[in-house]
């Protein structure tokens, strides 16, 4: 299946936050709609072994009114007994078969919609996995939270369920026809005669329904964002008393997705209610025409059976109608499904990437320029070499680009213009694993993910021993505090790593990136809010790592990156001094003024 092809503008109008709309096509999208068959393919034997069993089931189930018929129109008036029981077997034998056939087919759908559930759900995650930083920094999270769970969860009935019925109801439609038309021609045409009204009628409001619904999708998507986002700044929020004014938010959004909501609901019922009408007007029809404008007069039973057929007929037309409904639904949520897998990877391997092998940490920034959006430049014209075994420290102020260079470093952007080479090779040429493999990353969020302290530890590393994990531990000191815990190493971590300090939390990333082994080093932040006594068991394990590795820190205290090779100070994109501490502190420039800053007596 060929790719969507990105639109830059419309990939920008997802940056928003939780109180604005994400933009959707009115139409629905061709693509979208390829998409779903993707999928419906993949269980397309469990689909038409149930197809089978529905149209088996519906066959037998419409036989049932013809043996009704007989018993009328013979059996009955000719006081044949034994045809009487027969037909009332026969009725009997094809309501327990089409019920036993109905049971059966349930199981077998059931089991398809969960299939299709997990298999849009794992496309959706492991895409998301793949995309770059720049796409979460555009979004709120809750927005894409809310795709992963509540939105497949939708549109699992509406793909496995609501197609198979839909073809099955046309069928039902079909069959149903044939039989009214064989027992009473002119009386089947009444039956149908309402049709082209009710289309004429779904295709009228076909649109402003679509719309009605991506409204509530929008409307859901903005209430997910913000009450994630209130969940994550909880602490936030009861510091500065914000709970009122928040709960105020929360009421809006509700609102608002309250009244979209019932909206979607007045028009989804408009087609249900029209369907209910123009079928009662029909059975009554069936009836009149049977009885007053028909030559000879219908029999009883010919009457009788034209109504239940009539009946039949048209049930199928309404449960359609349910079924458009819940289509359209679950499109206005398949759209941001699929959006999302469409999403491109920006970051990705290149389709000649070679293998990098194992390197000995050789960096060369070559002219490099970037900027996280188009017209605004981060970093301008960057070059710098470091050699295997260096540690390159990079100081200055907030926003100069100082945890840029290193992300680029890590290929978490793609840069706009110039080369970043690791051993001669460009890593724009190399395959992402084996080059993000051989680095050691601890970025300034220490994220810790729920389990034990050993399983964070060892995140990178899921093969490491337990003596490797105590290794890494040590080295940096942090066993100190694990062993005090009550199960040590075996200590649950909370989500987010609640119950453990963020000095605490720095310490075992720390140790996490310690345990890859990597040939290049990368620490941005790696002693911000740590106490001085565990900053000088980190300046311990730092420079215990460093050793044989180049290393790039990024420090806002100047007296853990004293004794590094090279001392970078980056301010307005650019590297406007470069060298070591001592040299630096002799040309009084940028850093020593910044040094004096921090360390002289006031």
């Amino acid at each position: 299946m060929s790719k969507k092809k990105p639109d830059p503008a419309r990939q920008n109008r997802g940056r928003n936050k939780y109180d604005v709309d994400e933009y959707l096509d009115e139409k629905v999208s061709l693509f979208n709609l390829r998409r779903c068959l993707l999928y419906l393919s993949r269980v397309k034997g469990t689909m038409f072994s149930a197809l089978g069993l529905s149209v088996a089931g519906s066959l037998i189930g419409l036989s049932g009114p013809l043996f009704i018929q007989r018993a009328l129109d013979e059996a009955i008036p000719h006081k044949d007994v034994s045809l009487l029981l027969t037909m009332a077997a026969f009725l009997a034998g094809s309501i327990v078969i089409s019920i036993g056939l109905g049971a059966i087919r349930n199981i077998l759908v059931a089991r398809t919609g969960q299939n299709i559930i997990h298999d849009i759900r794992y496309d959706l995650f492991a895409h998301l996995q793949r995309l770059p930083f720049a796409f979460y920094d555009s979004r709120p999270h809750g927005k894409i939270f809310v795709r992963v769970v509540p939105y497949v969860n939708n549109v699992s009935d509406a793909l496995s369920n609501g197609v198979l019925n839909f073809v099955i109801e046309i069928l039902n439609i079909l069959f149903i026809a044939f039989f009214m038309f064989k027992v009473n021609p002119q009386l089947a045409a009444v039956a149908v005669a309402g049709l082209p009204v009710l289309a004429l009628f779904i295709w009228t409001i076909k649109g402003r329904q679509r719309r009605a619904w991506q409204s509530v999708s929008n409307k859901n998507s903005n209430l997910n964002a913000y009450i994630q986002e209130s969940f994550d700044g909880v602490r936030v929020t009861q510091a500065f008393d914000r709970q009122e004014r928040n709960s105020g938010i929360l009421d809006r959004l509700v609102t608002e997705r309250n009244t979209e909501w019932m909206k979607a609901q007045y028009i989804s019922n408009t087609i249900w209610f029209s369907t209910e009408t123009i079928s009662q007007v029909v059975f009554s029809c069936v009836y009149i025409a049977g009885v007053y404008r028909m030559h000879p007069m219908a029999s009883f039973g010919t009457l009788l059976v034209m109504g239940n057929y009539a009946w039949r007929f048209w049930q199928p037309i309404i449960n359609l109608a349910n079924i458009y409904n819940t289509f359209i639904t679950a499109m206005s949520y398949l759209d941001r499904i699929f959006d999302t897998i469409a999403e491109p990877v920006a970051i990705e391997d290149s389709p000649n990437a070679a293998v990098l092998p194992p390197i000995r940490g050789h960096v060369e920034f070559r002219n490099v320029t970037f900027g996280y959006e188009r017209g605004y430049t981060t970093l301008k014209d960057i070059s710098f070499i470091a050699e295997p075994g260096d540690s390159i420290a990079f100081v200055g102020p907030t926003g100069a680009g100082k945890t840029t260079i290193v992300n680029l470093i890590s290929r978490f952007y793609n840069i706009e213009q110039g080369q970043i080479l690791v051993d001669g090779q460009d890593i724009m040429n190399v395959t992402i694993h084996t080059l993000r493999s051989q680095m050691g990353i601890m970025l300034q969020d220490s994220f810790l993910f729920t389990g034990t302290i050993a399983d964070n530890i060892r995140y990178g590393k899921p093969d490491a021993s337990d003596a490797e994990v105590r290794t890494a531990a040590e080295l940096i000191g942090a066993n100190r505090f694990i062993e005090k815990l009550p199960k040590g190493y075996d200590t649950p971590v909370a989500e987010r790593g609640g119950g453990v300090s963020h000095g605490e939390k720095q310490l075992l990333a720390f140790a996490r990136a310690l345990l890859s082994n990597p040939r290049i080093l990368i620490l941005d932040e790696a002693t911000s809010n740590i106490d001085t006594s565990t900053e000088q068991l980190v300046q311990e394990g730092i420079r215990t790592l460093m050793r044989g590795r180049t290393s790039f820190i990024i420090a806002h205290r100047l007296s853990t990156i004293r004794d590094c090779s090279r001392i970078m100070y980056v301010s307005g994109g650019r590297i406007i001094e470069s060298g070591s501490h001592r040299e630096l502190m002799a040309r009084q420039g940028a850093y020593y003024q910044l040094y004096n800053a921090q360390y002289a007596p006031h």
